[in-house]
This record gives C-alpha cells, structure tokens and sequence, in this order.
C-alpha cells in the first residue's frame, strides 16, 4: 500500500512513552495483523470473553470510570506512528465525503497508541483485547506490539493487513455516529447468550463490510496484492479458523464475530460495492 502518500491524520493521542515502537514498515517484511490471532488463541484456551478480540462489542458496555492519562497529541514522528496516522487520515476522509454526500456531518474519531494497558473511558484497556474501539469516549486504542507478534510469530506481514484492522475498528466508530451500537447494545441487554451473540456476529461482519468500502474508495493508494492481504487477515481471525485452532472443535453458537468466510464475504461486499447502503448485515437473511 502507497500509504505514504497518505494525509496524516492529527487526531492521534501517543501514550506509548520515548521510543516510538521501532517497528519495520514497507518493503519485504511489512506489518501484520498481530496479536489479533494470539488474543483469539488464548481467548478460546482460557475462556477469556472472545468479544474482547477486534473491537466492537468488547466495550460496547463501557461506562467505566477513567482519568486523565498524559499522552503526546497529534501525528507522530516514528514509522509505525506515521503508518497509523496516514490510515486514520485516509479513513476520515473517505468518511467525511460518505457524510457530506448524505448531508451529514462526520465526527472524527481519535486513536490512542499506548504500551500493555492504559485507561479508557470503558475500563481498563489492555494488549490481549486487541485494537478495540471504546463508544464513550470515541476512542479506538491500540497496541502496536501486535504488528510485530504476527509478523514474527505468526508468518503473516502487509501493511494492508494491518490497514484492514485500523478500518474495522473505525467502522465501529461509524455505527456508533449512526445509533448502531447503541441500539445493538440495547438489544443484546434483552437477549439470550445465543441470540446475544448472533447480533454481535452482524455487527462484526457490518464493520468488516465498512472496512471493504473504506478500501474501495482508496484504490489510488492500493497495490497488487493488498486486498488479498486484507482478506488474509479476514480468514485468521475468523470465529471457526480461532476455536479449531485453539481446542480442536467448532462452536457456531458461541461465534461473537463471524466464521472465516463469513468475514470475508462481507469485506469484499463492501469492497465490490463501495456502498453503505450494501452493508446492512442485520437485514441479511444468510450472513
């Protein structure tokens, strides 16, 4: 991905203390999607709530208690920091056009860099949840650390792996501008586990599909093999790829994200149309 010639967006809060990270970008090695896998692995092994993997549903509760934590705003100087920035940049403006477009106006989400844990507005954020999105303070945070962890451990690099997941995690950002979130949450409050679960699967699946748009009107930044490298990413991080991985068996009644298939259709539904109004998961009869 040509994500250099990218905007950098300037709404990023960098917790992660001197260094920046020293991470690889570009070329051969690339990044990946990280400790997306290892979270889910261990998820399934412990027992650990799997709706705490990818963002979404995992702080949809929220309300928790937070304080202020110092952080350094605006773009950062590192590479990985500056990747991060140009993804957030491409996504608010493709968004802000989709809005504009709409006669709406589109709220730009902020992104929090931070090392191990950190505090948000849902709680206590730590690395094993993965990137997650937190909807009341319209935040997405995340580690970093993952991109090295899937690279190294996991033989899986591309920047646009790595973009994939950042777009996700806004996608989130966008149900809750759009009452989608909230109402999702209200549901699942009225809910049995199983029924619960299935309207967290489409509200995954619909922020896959938000993710396939955002690529869609990216194009120019694009590069042979990039979106295979999104749908990569889409297959291992899969409900069903997670539990056979993890202990050897298969639990559809348990998926809070969708299966690996299911991820993919639904970010290439998004990317062949281009189009919101193609991501409408919960009227889908078959997801």
């Amino acid at each position: 991905m040509r994500w250099g010639d990218l905007r950098e967006s300037e709404n990023i809060e960098d917790r992660r203390g001197s260094g920046g990270g020293g991470f690889r970008m570009g070329g051969a090695g690339g990044i990946g999607i990280g400790g997306l896998i290892i979270v889910g692995l261990l998820s399934w092994a412990t027992g650990l709530d799997p709706r705490l993997i990818l963002g979404g549903l995992e702080m949809v509760q929220g309300g928790g208690q937070s304080r202020q934590v110092e952080g350094t705003d605006g773009t950062p100087k590192d590479e990985i920091g500056k990747f991060v920035a140009a993804i957030l940049g491409s996504t608010e403006d493709v968004w802000g056009d989709i809005f504009k477009q709409n006669g709406q106006t589109y709220q730009q989400p902020r992104l929090v860099l931070y090392s191990g844990a950190t505090q948000t507005a849902c709680g206590m954020g730590q690395s094993a949840m993965g990137p997650f999105y937190c909807p009341p303070d319209r935040r997405v945070y995340l580690d970093t650390s993952f991109f090295r962890e899937m690279e190294q451990r996991f033989n899986s690099p591309g920047d646009f792996a790595s973009a994939y997941v950042i777009a996700h995690e806004v996608g989130h950002h966008v149900q809750n501008l759009l009452g989608i979130l909230p109402r999702v949450s209200q549901e699942r409050e009225r809910s049995s586990p199983v029924e619960a679960n299935q309207l967290s699967v489409r509200l995954e699946l619909q922020a896959d599909c938000f993710a396939g748009v955002w690529a869609a009107r990216s194009k120019k930044s694009l590069e042979p093999g990039d979106i295979e490298e999104a749908l990569n990413a889409a297959t291992a991080i899969g409900d069903d790829r997670l539990q056979r991985q993890s202990q050897g068996r298969v639990v559809p009644d348990s998926f809070t994200h969708g299966s690996s298939a299911q991820r993919v259709r639904w970010f290439k539904t998004g990317f062949d149309a281009g189009q919101v109004r193609a991501c409408n998961t919960f009227a889908a009869q078959q997801l």
